[in-house]
């Protein structure tokens, strides 16, 4: 695999890229709608050739002076000094423009000569693996997934279809992978969990850890962050959740689907987060503790005990947001009785 990689340029004329969106065009003469689009940028950088966008309502003050050739926003914006692109979801259509936008760097598939793969390990058709990588005996990789360098993929594990594994990344053995899954650089999935059983002396015995650890489809996970493998069982990460950098999940949690998780989220052993949980940075979880569906949890908050769904929380312990925002406003005027 000694080509190098291909780069694409996707530039686009203004017409094609509100096709692209669907997005509908307003306020584009004939030149307009014939400018070349070439990237997306903030309202107070952009210039010619910029698509920008605007999704929160306190900037609305900047479109006036935006320089952009163009502009994504929902039907609250009455006025721009340049073609909008009207789109009730205009934060999702600005990361599709980014995608559709941005060059791509494309992995030529083969593997590299200094790569180390296993005879008895499966290789999926136009897979991409880089010099440095291991694959270890009996895993499989599946069709067009790409491995950058130092990656290793452990015995028997498994990797699916259309997955990117970036630098770094460890799979350990038997760790199961679903399809179009992204792990960031570092990423260690199925490193052994923290299980240790004190002796009558005091001295701890390791207990070992021997479960596995399952990644479904269309999950990304964050640079450094870890996923644990449990001593029996399975630590299970859902469908279309998306994990930040630094998060540390520990062995035997069940992560439901489209859960999202920011930077430095601690979630101890055995817990459950069901599906569409939004955890903010730095949320600590206890061990065994159910995390409801739709629930969201406030920066550097504490989850001692199980939450109901569909709430937002704040605090240590946590607790419903407009409690705590009184218990907080009680509390900075020196009252800390009984709410």
């Amino acid at each position: 695999m000694s080509a190098p990689a291909r780069c694409y340029s996707s530039a686009v004329t203004l017409a094609e890229l509100a096709a692209q969106l669907g997005c509908q065009l307003e306020g584009a003469s004939e030149a307009d709608r014939a400018t070349e689009i070439v990237r997306v940028n903030g309202l107070d950088d952009a210039g010619p050739g910029d698509l920008s966008f605007l999704t929160n309502p306190k900037y609305a003050a900047k479109v006036a002076q935006t320089r952009a050739s163009a502009l994504l926003a929902d039907s609250s914006l009455q006025h721009a000094p340049c073609p909008i692109l009207r789109t009730p979801t205009p934060y999702v259509a600005s990361a599709s423009a980014i995608a559709l936008l941005t060059p791509a760097t494309v992995p030529v598939a083969g593997v590299h000569r200094l790569a180390s793969v296993d005879s008895t390990a499966s290789i999926g058709a136009d897979v991409s693996i880089a010099a440095f990588v291991v694959v270890g005996a009996g895993a499989k990789v599946g069709a067009r997934t790409v491995l950058h360098p130092h990656v290793v993929v452990g015995a028997y594990a498994t990797v699916g279809d259309d997955c990117v594994l970036h630098a770094q990344v460890s799979v350990r053995d038997r760790v199961e992978i679903g399809h179009r899954v992204v792990l960031q650089n570092g990423a260690v999935i199925g490193a052994e969990g923290f299980g240790f059983a004190t002796r009558a002396d005091g001295t701890h015995q390791k207990i070992p850890q021997v479960g596995i650890v399952v990644i479904e489809d269309d999950v990304e996970i964050g640079a450094n962050s870890t996923v644990d493998r449990p001593a029996i069982g399975e630590t299970r990460i859902g469908a279309g959740s998306k994990i930040d950098n630094l998060v540390h999940i520990a062995h035997g949690v069940k992560l439901g689907r489209n859960v999202l998780l920011a930077a430095l989220v601690g979630i101890a052993g055995s817990s459950v987060i069901e599906d569409d949980v939004v955890l903010a940075g730095q949320v600590g979880v206890i061990n065994h503790v159910r995390v409801g569906r739709g629930a969201k949890v406030a920066s550097k908050s504490a989850v001692m005990s199980n939450l109901a769904g569909g709430q937002t929380y704040a605090g240590i312990p946590a607790i419903p947001i407009g409690q705590w925002r009184r218990w907080a406003v009680r509390y900075r005027k020196g009252d800390k009785g009984q709410l």
